[in-house]
């Protein structure tokens, strides 16, 4: 294990993955990125309302953690919209299993749209 690691609570993979997107809100926004949501309105209207306090927070969480970036669209006023890095991108397969998990054991969970899940790469990579 590398010296320099500083774990909030330990060094288990796990652990260190809820830290950071484990929260109540984080994977509904990783969610709505990869269902193409990209400015701050378009997450105020997901279903599960977040509060845009902790909508404004979660975003810049995650892209201090480098999960998403934020481009500005619009000069004056200022808007910007949230588009997924490699890092975040790289999240598709935990939000998958979530809602197949969630799809097979809790009852009258909707099925995503076809575009939540990943389409293999017709070059042979992974998508």
């Amino acid at each position: 294990m590398p010296e320099n690691c500083d774990f909030k609570r330990s060094p288990c993979p796990i652990a260190n993955v809820l830290d950071l997107i484990g929260d109540r809100w984080s994977l509904v926004i990783l969610r709505d990125l990869f269902l193409g949501k990209r400015r701050y309105g378009d997450f105020t209207r997901s279903p599960e309302k977040i509060p845009t306090n902790l909508l404004a927070e979660r975003l810049k969480r995650l892209q201090r953690e480098g999960l998403i970036d934020k481009v500005a669209y619009q000069q004056q006023p200022p808007r910007y919209e949230y588009h997924l890095t490699a890092k975040g991108r790289d999240t598709r397969p935990i939000l998958e299993a979530m809602a197949r998990w969630g799809n097979r054991y809790i009852p009258g969970t909707f099925v995503p749209p076809d575009d939540f899940w990943q389409q293999p790469d017709p070059t042979g990579g992974e998508g």
